[in-house]
């Protein structure tokens, strides 16, 4: 079923379909979220640990986006829950009153307190929740009543759950599951989409708007180095150049992320080494030892970090601004789903 309407009367600004940036963390700031807004989808802010450094975009999309008519701020706020303190946050979501508060990484109960929080704080903020499996989901939808759940599919890029799978199964399962319990909540997809192709796919799955991350690094407004951007664009194959796992953020010392999760990113000498059975502390002795010394140029950028990126990170290839790559997103997802009928 289709929840657009739902959407519309509280982000009036949309059109469909639906389209949303993903919350990236330190990337996915001011600039990007006001684009993407501006041009009919959701734009977000990206979590940010400096409550100032968020404040002051908060600040900058306030200003940018003034002549939109809307009862909130009109963009998206992301929020990594675990290990976060509550207050600070509680205390921007009453100031800025944001359309909606993405809240991730976290159980039940930590999801629940948060949302209980925000929805004192900031009562037309809307609570969506991302979650990477079925089994959270019904937990999430019994214990915090969402007004959204995001489904992160394998494919995506960036952290999410370790065992899962791709929207393909999960949303459907998702779907048929919360309908069983009488649930009523709208499914938003995440993982994998790059283009209309995937968009249309994902809408026929029964999700009522997708998400896009891997292809908005490609926004002139994303806030990342021109020299990531590039290592993203040369890129091919996206499941062969990408994996998920853990070692991507223990490249610099211990992981403090929960044992649920991992990540996607473009695979590197780290990830190599890791699977061949080199030990962690010996990976982050030569790696240190190779960016200090005389042969450091030889290294590839992905090699010095981690670069997040989806399955769908081949078909991103050069550079665009935020608003064309919404209006070509949601131009050939219409075009797409026609022509699905015609085979009807």
């Amino acid at each position: 079923m289709s929840h657009f309407n739902t959407f519309k009367q509280y982000l009036p600004w949309i059109q469909k379909p639906l389209l949303i940036i993903a919350p990236m963390s330190g990337i996915a700031k001011s600039k990007l979220a006001t684009a993407v807004t501006t041009a009919g989808g959701l734009g977000q802010i990206g979590f940010l640990d400096d409550p100032q450094d968020l404040t002051d975009e908060l600040e900058l999309t306030k200003k940018a986006l003034a002549n939109i008519e809307s009862q909130t701020l009109p963009i998206g706020l992301g929020v990594i829950v675990f290990g976060t303190p509550m207050k600070p946050w509680l205390d921007l979501f009453a100031k800025y009153k944001p359309a909606v508060a993405w809240l991730s990484f976290a159980s039940a109960d930590e999801l629940k307190e948060w949302s209980e929080g925000i929805r004192r704080a900031s009562p037309q903020t809307r609570i969506w929740i991302q979650l990477g499996s079925v089994s959270a989901a019904v937990e999430v939808a019994q214990a915090c009543r969402p007004d959204a759940l995001v489904l992160q599919g394998i494919d995506a890029g960036g952290h999410g759950h370790e065992d899962g799978a791709s929207i393909v199964s999960l949303i459907p399962e998702v779907t048929d599951t919360l309908s069983e319990l009488g649930f009523d909540i709208p499914l938003i997809a995440a993982g994998g989409i790059v283009d209309g192709r995937g968009c249309a796919a994902a809408l026929s799955l029964g999700a009522s708007a997708v998400v896009m991350g891997t292809r908005f690094l490609a926004a002139e407004e994303t806030a990342i180095p021109a020299i990531y951007r590039s290592a993203i664009f040369e890129a091919s194959d996206g499941g062969q150049v990408t994996a998920r796992s853990r070692v991507f953020d223990e490249i610099w010392g211990p992981n403090f992320w929960p044992k649920t999760y991992d990540g996607r990113c473009l695979k590197n000498q780290v990830y190599q080494q890791y699977t061949s059975g080199v030990d962690i502390r010996k990976i982050r002795s030569w790696l240190s030892n190779a960016m200090n010394g005389p042969d450091a140029e030889r290294l590839s950028v992905q090699d010095m970090g981690s670069i997040w990126a989806g399955t769908g990170v081949g078909m991103v290839k050069r550079q665009e601004k935020a608003a064309d790559i919404v209006q070509e997103v949601r131009g050939d997802t219409i075009r797409y789903l026609e022509r699905a009928l015609k085979y009807l």
